[in-house]
């Protein structure tokens, strides 16, 4: 069984930056897929960023483009997602997630894709 805990959340001013982690357990990193989702009160869970198991490309949303980078360390067997230059429209709790299987490029930004969930870590940027 894929478990996921991730962390990193906390409070930051406009303009600011945080890094956020995801731990994998239970399965190698190098063979899943994963990405970040994020869910602000109201709205619906989003996706921010994705990469995939093979060649580890990578995909991002419009809103996060040239602010937001995902990667991942094998040896660590975690993921991450470095946010700089945050915005308040940034706040939100933001989960991680993984699949065992392979999925296409198109299919990197839908949650259904995903098995596997982390708990969720509250991003709030705010000054």
């Amino acid at each position: 069984q894929v478990q996921l805990v991730d962390s990193g959340g906390g409070l930051v001013p406009p303009g600011g930056s945080l890094r956020l982690s995801c731990v994998v357990s239970g399965r190698t990193l190098s063979t899943l897929a994963m990405a970040w989702f994020r869910q602000a009160p109201g709205k619906e869970r989003e996706f921010v960023a994705g990469i995939k198991s093979r060649f580890g490309s990578t995909t991002a949303a419009d809103s996060v483009k040239g602010r937001f980078t995902i990667s991942r360390d094998n040896f660590k067997n975690t993921g991450y997602l470095q946010m700089n230059s945050l915005k308040p429209e940034d706040t939100a709790v933001y989960y991680c997630a993984t699949t065992t299987g392979s999925p296409i490029t198109s299919s990197l930004s839908v949650a259904s894709t995903y098995e596997f969930w982390g708990q969720g870590t509250q991003v709030t940027v705010s000054s």
